[in-house]
């Protein structure tokens, strides 16, 4: 499978983690247990921000600031 060349709230955790390392502190920083995660494989980041009760386009923000910032 090809990797991703955009972030969106279908990837996989797993797969938005080892696409862009520098989104695994924002994850962590938002509470969410995913780095490491079995489940991760399989979790969409809706499926994870549903899961942890949280805001899906507030993670998606931070997320893709991180993403532009590490380039």
């Amino acid at each position: 499978m090809a990797a991703p060349s955009r972030l969106d709230s279908e990837m996989t955790m797993d797969a938005l983690m080892r696409r862009w390392p520098s989104t695994i502190p924002v994850v962590i920083r938002h509470g969410m247990l995913c780095v490491g995660c079995p489940i991760g494989r399989f979790h969409t980041v809706r499926e994870a921000c549903r899961a942890h009760e949280m805001d899906e386009a507030l993670l998606i923000r931070d997320l893709i600031a991180a993403v532009v910032a590490s380039r």
